[in-house]
């Protein structure tokens, strides 16, 4: 894999400027499609398990993204646990929004506006490489697992449930 050039989004700046291998893949996005994870596996013909989607989470009173399979779903108690917090819940839409700079269906855990703690979920580690969103809809950045670990400075831990 070759390094990708500086793209179009606060994500792909990012991981050019890590200097990390990685691909930009872009397709069409379907405004009425019911999972963006489901569409961008189709659309890029990709096992959906290699497809992780970032979620904004509030772990005592912190915003965080959780990075989890589209095939599953995140799993709060797990989150809590991976961070040492007692609580876990879902972000505020709007908040997540305003947080990251980026629109919902397009949140990467790259390049966000105000960096926050990372949490990959370890079903990454099973792959040479993942996607995650590029920070705009349709558009995925391929890298392996490490990369983002390294990029993101994410723990890794089992925070997905099926």
């Amino acid at each position: 894999m070759k390094a990708g050039k500086p793209g179009p989004t606060p994500a792909a700046v990012a991981a050019s400027a890590a200097g990390i291998d990685f691909l930009l893949r872009s397709y069409t996005p379907d405004p009425t499609a019911a999972s963006f994870g489901s569409e961008a596996a189709a659309a890029l013909g990709e096992d959906p398990r290699r497809i992780f989607k970032t979620l904004m989470a509030v772990a005592d009173g912190v915003m965080v993204a959780a990075v989890v399979p589209v095939t599953g779903h995140l799993d709060l108690k797990s989150l809590a646990a991976a961070l040492g917090a007692k609580r876990a819940a879902m972000a505020d839409p709007a908040a997540a929004q305003r947080r990251t700079g980026y629109v919902l269906g397009g949140i990467s855990p790259l390049g966000q506006r105000h960096a926050c703690t990372v949490v990959l979920d370890a079903s990454a580690l099973e792959f040479r490489t993942v996607l995650v969103s590029g920070g705009r809809r349709g558009l995925e950045i391929e890298l392996s697992p490490a990369d983002l670990e390294k990029v993101t400075a994410a723990r890794i831990a089992p925070i997905a449930a099926p």
